[in-house]
């Protein structure tokens, strides 16, 4: 057993995944944590977590495998993954309840995008992990429920069971891909970090102009409720480009508009992650570009 997950830790490390060893037979991590901290060794100038003490060497990784069976965590965020976590539903008694891998699928479908083709194991309970090349440049962290019901993820601040560790629920294993692909970039626009609050202009907002800009939000909202289907997202779409203007110059706080149409586009059916992408998208695009626009005048 021992060689076969020192083979399992070490085929993780040649891929440039960051490894560390959990618990036999367990999912949780093996190291000493920061209350038992002996400030000795790797933790000698100060603690040192699983995150940080997770390597790709191969001398180390033998040493650490060669004295127990170690289960194999991947650290995440170190190795550039960000990891799509389809979760079985739990109390699942009669067997009709949506799991995270078919709200997945159902969610790629709504979108216009096939399930993407990656690097993918079974976890013990059955769910699924879907394994991304994340982006430089853009620093994700942990998700639950963000992307839909049962989908989480793991990225910075995570960690994932590597394929070949077995636990008493049954073994992870590699099922297709034999790479990871690179973050779908419609699935990095719900899960990368809201972007900075455009700074209000350096003259006071008139009460006039607010007025101005809470009759244009209540319009929008108006317009996205009584959108039929097939014109939902369209709608918000379009609403969202229009109050850009207000939020860059001032007149409306971002939070507020995000919060106005996102209710109104659940209201009309709309999933909360698709509407937080087509906002999140449409917002950054009108924001930046009448900011342009006000700096140019």
């Amino acid at each position: 057993m021992n060689s076969h997950l020192l083979n399992a830790a070490l085929a993780a490390a040649v891929r440039g995944w960051h490894v560390f060893p959990l618990r036999p037979g367990t999912k949780r991590p093996a190291l000493h944590g920061e209350a038992a901290c002996p400030r000795t060794g790797a933790c000698e100038t100060g603690h040192r977590k699983w995150e940080q003490r997770a390597t790709t060497d191969p001398d180390r990784i033998r040493t650490t495998w060669g004295t127990d069976a170690f289960n194999v965590g991947i650290a995440t965020g170190p190795s550039g993954l960000l990891v799509v976590d389809l979760d079985m539903p739990k109390d699942n008694i009669n067997g009709e309840a949506p799991d995270g891998a078919a709200t997945f699928a159902a969610l790629c479908e709504r979108t216009g995008h096939a399930v993407p083709d990656t690097y993918r194991t079974r976890t013990a309970s059955g769910g699924q992990h879907l394994y991304f090349a994340a982006p430089s440049g853009v620093r994700l962290a942990n998700t639950a429920g963000t992307v839909a019901p049962l989908v989480d993820t793991r990225a910075w601040g995570g960690y994932v069971v590597a394929a070949g560790s077995i636990t008493p629920a049954g073994p992870y294993e590699t099922v297709s891909g034999p790479v990871a692909a690179s973050l779908p970039s419609w699935l990095l626009s719900i899960l990368k970090p809201a972007p900075r609050p455009v700074q209000a202009p350096s003259v006071p907002v008139t009460v006039q102009s607010r007025r101005y800009a809470d009759t244009a939000l209540g319009n929008e909202v108006r317009n996205v409720s009584g959108a039929q289907l097939g014109q939902r997202e369209a709608r918000l779409f379009r609403a969202a480009r229009a109050m850009g203007r207000f939020i860059a110059w001032g007149n409306l706080p971002r939070h507020e508009v995000e919060q106005a149409l996102q209710k109104a586009g659940e209201a009309v059916g709309l999933p909360p992650s698709q509407c937080r992408a087509t906002l999140r998208s449409a917002l950054d695009w009108s924001i930046a570009h009448n900011q342009r626009r006000r700096d140019a005048a």
